[in-house]
Parts: structure tokens; sequence; C-alpha cells
């Protein structure tokens, strides 16, 4: 079974965004989602103009819109932003490559973690931000896309190591269910008191096992396992 071992080591590469460029550099998409990260967590709510904030960070609205339509696609493009860079360290790793599929999700999930765990502070506010939880998971659409799209490679790849149709999972289930499980791991990860968010490593990594294993038919040892583990945080 894979372990975190197997995997890139995020703690040490996952860090927060940097700050937002100084008057005399060119505005770039990261500048301005370090901007308006900086400005959420300093003010505890968002911008409501697009002038006022590009005027407080020496940017025209031209600059602005140049990359972001609103500021609703601007809180997409974080999610996506931390996506591409879990993505990116994870295929950094010289044995990637050579991972299973198993592991190159369990390298996902620990990397993406890390990342939000560096970000935390933003990513509580804007996952609370609104009563209506619906309204919060808006900003969710485009990484829903790009995770179920990665899931979906991982899934065709199976499917072409199996012989007989009948054997062959529906992509479009598993890669749905992979979102489901990221956002089980989400709210896990948002209630986590453990050092280190030590609990949701094991979440991650009894999670991944067991979706694995209903991929190959075998789950019942898998779930019971993860559903041991559930039922013992939760009494406790």
């Amino acid at each position: 079974m894979a372990t975190k071992k197997t995997t890139t080591s995020p703690k040490k590469k996952a860090a927060p965004m940097k700050k937002a460029a100084s008057k005399n550099k060119a505005i770039t998409k990261d500048t301005i989602v370090s901007a308006y990260m900086e400005y959420v967590l300093m003010h505890e709510k968002t911008p409501k103009s697009v002038y006022k904030f590009a005027k407080q960070h020496a940017m025209t609205e031209a600059e602005f819109y140049a990359f972001f339509g609103s500021f609703e696609a601007l809180q997409r493009g974080i999610w996506t932003a931390f996506f591409d860079h879990a993505m990116q360290l994870g295929h950094k790793n010289p044995a990637y490559v050579g991972f299973s599929n198993q592991e190159k999700m369990l390298t996902f999930f620990f990397t993406f973690f890390e990342l939000l765990t560096a970000n935390r502070s933003y990513v509580m506010f804007a996952l609370k931000e609104h009563s209506d939880m619906m309204k919060n998971m808006s900003q969710l659409k485009d990484l829903r896309a790009h995770v179920k799209e990665f899931a979906g490679t991982l899934i065709n790849e199976k499917n072409e190591e199996k012989s007989f149709k009948i054997l062959k999972q529906p992509v479009s289930v598993f890669s749905e269910g992979a979102w489901l499980q990221t956002l089980f791991i989400m709210k896990y990860w948002m209630e986590d008191t453990s050092s280190s968010f030590e609990k949701t490593d094991v979440v991650i990594e009894k999670s991944v096992r067991a979706i694995f294993d209903v991929f190959e038919t075998t789950p019942l040892e898998s779930i019971l396992d993860f559903g041991k583990f559930l039922w013992k945080e939760k009494m406790n």
C-alpha cells in the first residue's frame, strides 16, 4: 500500500502566496491573486469595487480585467492556482512518472492540502464567508472540473489495463466520486485540530485506498477500515 513517503515532500515546497508586487513591477495574474488574498486577510472582507481595489494596488482596471472578468472569477482562479501548483509539484518529483495511479492520487491530495494549510486563513475565510453554503461552494466550480478531469485520466488508464469491457468502470461515476472525496477531506481538514493536521493525512490515505479498492472491486476491507477510523474520530 502506498504511503506518504512515496510522494513529493510538499511541506518543504508549499508556501503562502507571495505579497503583491511593488509599483515598479509588472502586473501579473499572480500579483493580482496575492493582492486580493492579502486584502481579504487584512480587511476580513472582500473588496467591493474593482476600481478601488486596482487603485489601492497600483494597477489599472484594464490590467485587472486582462486576467479576471470579476472578483468571482478571481476567487475561482485562486482554487485553480492551488490545483495547478499541486500538480506541478507532483510532476517535479523524478519518480512521479513511475507512480501507480493510487500513488499519483495520494501525491495530489497530500500536496493540495499542504497548499491549503499554507494558506489556511484565506481558505477558511473563503469557505465561510457567506451563511449560505451554496454561495461559498460556487467558487469551487472550476476546481471541481479540474479534479474530475485528473481523476478521469487515472480511471481511463486503469480501464485500458482491463481485458473485458464488463470489468471497466464508468469514468463519470468515479470522477464524480473523486470530487465528493475532495469535498469530504476538505470538510474534515477544516475541522481538524490535530497537530500539523496529522489526522487529515490519515483520512487522505484511507479514503484514497478505499476509492481505489472500490475501483478494483475489492472494497470491503478498506471501506471497513475507513469507517472504523471515522467512527472512532466521531466518538472522541
